[in-house]
Parts: C-alpha cells; sequence; structure tokens
C-alpha cells in the first residue's frame, strides 16, 4: 500500500526522483499519466494493467463519454523505467497538463502515487480539510 506525501522537485532534464520508500514497489516500471484534479498518476504496471482491465477497457466504445475517459487515459500515459538513482523522466506533456513547476509533492493514495505541483497541492488540501466530514458522511449515507 502506497501511503504518506513527500516534497520533491523535478530536475532542469523533466526526471522526479521517486521517494525511496516507494522505489521498491515500481523496479518493474510505471506507467504516468493523466490524474484527475490536476495531477499525474502513477502506477506500478501490474496495478495500471488492473485498472484498465476492470474500468477502462470495459467502457462502451459506442458512448461518447467512455470515448473521452479511454483518450484522457491513454493518449496520456507513458511507460517510464525508474534509473539507477530512483529516478524517472516525466514526459513534458504531462508536466504541462499538471502544471508542474520545479517543486512537487508526490503522495501515496493506496495503489497509486499521484504528482502534483506543490503549491497546487497545498491549495487541495486546504479544500479537502474544509469538507472532508461532509463529503464522508455523504459517502456514507450511499452505503446503507
Amino acid at each position: 500500500m502506497l501511503l504518506g506525501e513527500y516534497d520533491h522537485t523535478i530536475d532542469d532534464k523533466s526526471r522526479l526522483t521517486l521517494p525511496a520508500k516507494f522505489r521498491a514497489a515500481f523496479q518493474g516500471g510505471l506507467v504516468l499519466t493523466r490524474g484527475m484534479d490536476g495531477c499525474i498518476t502513477a502506477y506500478a504496471k501490474a496495478d495500471w494493467d488492473r485498472l484498465v482491465e476492470s474500468r477502462l477497457a470495459t467502457l462502451d466504445p459506442l458512448n461518447r463519454e467512455s470515448r473521452m475517459m479511454q483518450r484522457f487515459f491513454f493518449s496520456g500515459a507513458a511507460e517510464v523505467e525508474p534509473d539507477k538513482q530512483g529516478r524517472v523522466m516525466v514526459p513534458a506533456a504531462l508536466v504541462e497538463a499538471a502544471g508542474l513547476q520545479k517543486d512537487v509533492v508526490v503522495a501515496g493514495v493506496y495503489d497509486h502515487l499521484e504528482i502534483w505541483d506543490r503549491a497546487t497541492w497545498r491549495k487541495h488540501l486546504e479544500e479537502v480539510e474544509g469538507s472532508a466530514e461532509h463529503v464522508a458522511e455523504r459517502l456514507a449515507t450511499k452505503r446503507d
């Protein structure tokens, strides 16, 4: 399980050093793609394959919204391999899509990582902290 948040930087060559705690989970490579809410998501290849099989591959290609979601995830996806220092190359299109500057946050979110521009992450956390209780209550009532 991937947990925690870590402040990192992206260097001038668009390389991100993965937090040491997460490196073992991504030894076989990872898939980076556009994430929801303005971040980049990073999945171990096996977890990406499970996501594709369970959620994305089953979308109906005759449905416009399904096609939009497949385009969103697949067209922005890139398979990358960490180097010996645990760095991965983040494609320029993903850096631009997420509005990443030099300072970023790498957050563990159960089965994937999210890579955020640090200032955007801070704003996002403020929003979440202000509404988490209300969201939790709404989600809890949906389970009943």
